[in-house]
């Protein structure tokens, strides 16, 4: 059974800091990438950050600059470091590892970024 948790999510102020994490039930190296993603209400999910099994990152081009993935591999854990958190980051945010062609989804933690 392969399960990712995250957590870390919160009520924050414009301007500040959060780490999130996503623990692995399984090495992290099982994954082709693992990467995080986010919903907004009414919106559809989209990518926030990539890091493969190599350790190449992506990121996508509205975050770059005020995000960095990273990942432990000893706890098997990737994190997602946000830094200048606007009121539109608010949104649940998500962890999917893939593996060959299966997707797992995270649970989800919420992130809300008041003005």
């Amino acid at each position: 059974q392969v399960q990712l948790v995250e957590s870390g999510g919160g009520l924050v102020q414009a301007g500040d800091s959060l780490r999130l994490s996503c623990a692995a039930s399984r090495s992290i190296f099982s994954f082709d990438f693992i990467g995080w993603y986010r919903q907004a209400p009414g919106n559809q999910r989209e990518l926030v950050a990539t890091i493969t099994r190599d350790g190449t990152t992506n990121y996508a081009d509205s975050v770059k600059g005020r995000r960095t993935i990273s990942r432990d591999n000893a706890k098997n854990t990737v994190y997602l470091q946000m830094n200048s958190l606007k009121p539109e980051d608010t949104a649940v945010y998500y962890c999917k590892g893939r593996i060959i062609l299966l997707d797992y989804w995270g649970q989800g933690t919420q992130v809300t970024v008041s003005s």
